[in-house]
């Protein structure tokens, strides 16, 4: 599994938004790294944040 879908499994397996903090921390990976697979999970439209800073699967 590469970093991409890790995150990505995070967020799908959340029981609540979370931060990048969060899913690094969950992950195990570098926050830069979690930082630059949401911008891309935000550009694909894949991940929406409910309020400032904290991020969930679009559902």
């Amino acid at each position: 599994m590469d970093s991409y879908e890790a995150v990505l499994n995070c967020f799908q397996n959340a029981d609540k938004p979370l931060r990048a903090g969060d899913v690094a921390e969950a992950t195990g990976l570098d926050k830069k790294e979690v930082d630059k697979i949401m911008k891309k999970l935000k550009q694909e439209e894949k991940i929406v944040s409910p309020k400032r800073c904290y991020w969930e699967i679009k559902k």
